[in-house]
């Protein structure tokens, strides 16, 4: 069975998954819920970045194909 990595992830639910369990972790370990939220900020935030530039490169990828 093949993965999908680009399909993974521009995943939404993937990020928030992955920013909740390090918040999680964060508070679980004693660093308080203002360090919690910024990393979850940062997290979602790089999520937001990622997204953007594998869908930018799927659609100049097909446009390309398209041209050809």
């Amino acid at each position: 069975m093949k993965i999908n990595w680009k399909r993974k992830l521009t995943s939404r639910k993937l990020w928030v998954a992955l920013a909740g369990f390090a918040a999680g972790l964060i508070v679980t370990f004693g660093g308080t819920q203002e360090n919690a939220d910024k990393v979850t900020g940062s997290i979602l935030s790089g999520a937001a970045v990622v997204g953007y530039i594998l869908g930018e490169g799927l659609t100049d990828a097909a446009n390309k194909e398209k041209e050809d």
